[in-house]
């Protein structure tokens, strides 16, 4: 009977374990992160009962806080008028009326700040606007 001396199995590191377990880890932290863009702005939202979507790339956000302070792409206004907010506008989109705004405001919001917000817009010409809610949690 002969004996074989040298054992091949030794000789060789098994990393099909190791390969499963970081790619096991790499799926595990790609399902449970998430990432979404966070305003800087504290703005509460008001709710609505029917949930629209509305594209992530928006070219112009003017936000409205509880004091009836306007943002720009989170650039507060130095003037807080409807001029400025119209020159503000016409500086960032130049002629390009086909631009998507989104209007955040807050819940606590006067309704006439988002009405001069929408009036101002509606001058200028731009067409694709959409208003910012979060859903209602009530059944």
């Amino acid at each position: 009977m002969k004996f074989s001396t040298e054992d091949n199995n030794s000789s060789r590191l098994n990393l099909t374990s190791l390969i499963d377990v970081v790619f096991l880890l790499l799926i595990f932290f790609m399902v449970s992160t998430t990432f979404e863009k966070q305003s800087k702005l504290k703005i509460e939202l008001p709710e609505a009962s029917q949930q629209t979507t509305v594209s992530e790339n928006q070219n112009i956000i003017i936000t409205i806080n509880a004091k009836g302070t306007y943002y720009i792409n989170d650039r507060e206004l130095s003037n807080q008028d409807a001029k400025a907010l119209q020159q503000q506008l016409v500086d960032i989109a130049g002629d390009d009326r086909d631009m998507k705004v989104l209007v955040k405001a807050d819940a606590n919001a006067s309704h006439k700040y988002v009405v001069t917000v929408l009036d101002v817009l509606g001058q200028l010409g731009f067409e694709g606007i959409a208003i910012a809610t979060t859903e209602n949690k009530q059944p």
